[in-house]
C-alpha cells in the first residue's frame, strides 16, 4: 500500500502531513503513473519508485525552503513542484517547462487534486520575462549551475536565492559557478530507501 508507505517515510524524514495533503502525494503519484504509459513523462514506471525517486526526493528540500514565491524551472511533470506546493499551501509555485504534454498533464493534476498554489507555465526559461520576481529558484536534474544561473539570472529577487538539487556534487561544476554568485549553503539530503547521494546547493546572487 503506498499510503503506509509514505507515511513510513515521511516519520522518517519528520516531516507531517494532513490527511488531505496524504491524499493528494498519492493521487500525484497515481496520476503519474496512469500518463506515464501514454505520454512517456518519467522513466521511472514504478508507483512505489516514482515515492521514493520523485515525491520523497522532492520534499527533502521542503524544510530550506525561505519566502513565500518560488519558481520550478524546467520541472517535467512537476518536480519537484507540486509536491512542495502540497506540503507548502501558504507559498506559490510557477512551473515552467517547455513541452506542452508536460503542462497538460500538470494542469490536469492541479484540477483532479484541488491544488491551488501552482501556476503552470509553456515556455523556455530565458523566454520567460515574470513582472513578479521569486524569493526562491528551483532546478532539479535540469541543467549544470553554469547553465542554471545564466538562465535564470532574470528570475530571482534581488535577495533571491537558487535551490539546486543535485546527485554526487562535482567539484569541477562548483569552480566553474559564473562571477558574480555564491555558494551560501550545501545541504547533505537524506531520502528514505535511497542508497544514492544528494545535495542541495543554495546560490545566492552577490
Amino acid at each position: 500500500m503506498l499510503s503506509v508507505q509514505l507515511q513510513t517515510y515521511l516519520a522518517e524524514m519528520k516531516i507531517s502531513a494532513t490527511e488531505l495533503q496524504q491524499k493528494q502525494l498519492i493521487g500525484f503519484v497515481e496520476m503519474l503513473a496512469k500518463w506515464n504509459k501514454a505520454y512517456n513523462l518519467t522513466s521511472v514506471r514504478d508507483p512505489e519508485q516514482m515515492l521514493i525517486r520523485h515525491i520523497m526526493d522532492s520534499l527533502t528540500v521542503s524544510p530550506y525552503l525561505e519566502g513565500h514565491r518560488f519558481i520550478d524551472v524546467g520541472t517535467g511533470p512537476g518536480l519537484p513542484g507540486i509536491p512542495l506546493a502540497i506540503m507548502n499551501p501558504d507559498k506559490e509555485f510557477v512551473l515552467l517547462d517547455s513541452l506542452g504534454k508536460r503542462i497538460r498533464f500538470q494542469k490536469q493534476v492541479q484540477f483532479e487534486l484541488k491544488i491551488n498554489n501552482i501556476t503552470s507555465v509553456e515556455s523556455r526559461v530565458e523566454a520567460y520575462q515574470p513582472e513578479d520576481k521569486f524569493d526562491g529558484v528551483l532546478s532539479r536534474a535540469f541543467a549544470s549551475i553554469q547553465d542554471m544561473l545564466s538562465w535564470c539570472h532574470h528570475l530571482p529577487k534581488e535577495n533571491g536565492i537558487y535551490y539546486a538539487l543535485k546527485g554526487q556534487l562535482s567539484e569541477q561544476e562548483l569552480q566553474q559557478m559564473p562571477a558574480g554568485f555564491s555558494l551560501v549553503d550545501t545541504i547533505v539530503l537524506h531520502v528514505p530507501k535511497l542508497d544514492e547521494q544528494r545535495h542541495l546547493l543554495k546560490i545566492a546572487k552577490q
